[in-house]
């Protein structure tokens, strides 16, 4: 199986069932290479989920992800599911950050946490799953608080998770 890595930015559209409604969500691969960083941050501004991926057998990629975790917090929707990811369990003995560290900085800042491998495929649906339901939850309580949005979303058989917004202040986007 091949793989590739993302370069700048990419987008897909994923589709699961909750509740017995299509939730339709928008994917945006933001990379995290730092070059791309200043467009990655406007792909923030309206997010409700993020997955920060790491490579387990880069203790750098690793080390890099409290700043992007406050890079999300900072700029996201302040009800944003956030999900750390370690990927290429495939090649565990390469590993160069345990599991443990992993989930107990994912407990400490309430974040979910997942093991997978793209190269594999395990665990990936998973964490997407996962990730789009808890969204899918706050989302949907967010209605049934609002009394006009409960009747709307009573009907509604599709929730699209919204795709990045631009800046509405008028100035640039990054």
């Amino acid at each position: 199986m091949d793989s590739k890595s993302t370069i700048g930015v990419e987008f897909a559209t994923r589709t699961i069932e909750v509740d017995s409604k299509i939730i339709k969500a928008q994917v945006w691969d933001t990379a995290g290479q730092e070059r791309y960083r200043a467009i990655t941050k406007a792909y923030y501004r309206g997010a409700v989920g993020a997955l920060l991926v790491y490579d387990m057998s880069k203790r750098g990629s690793y080390e890099g992800i409290p700043r992007w975790l406050k890079e999300v917090r900072d700029l996201a929707d302040s009800n944003i599911v956030i999900m750390l990811v370690g990927n290429k369990s495939d090649l565990s003995h390469l590993r160069a950050v345990s599991t443990d560290e992993a989930k107990a900085f994912a407990a400490t800042n309430k974040l979910s946490f997942f093991e997978t491998s793209a190269l594999d495929s395990s665990n990936v649906e998973a964490a997407f799953q996962n990730l789009l339901t808890e969204t899918y939850e706050i989302i949907s309580s967010k209605f049934k608080a609002e009394p006009d949005d409960d009747m709307h979303m009573g009907v509604r058989t599709t929730c699209s998770i919204p795709p990045p917004q631009p800046d509405q202040s008028g100035g640039k986007c990054c």
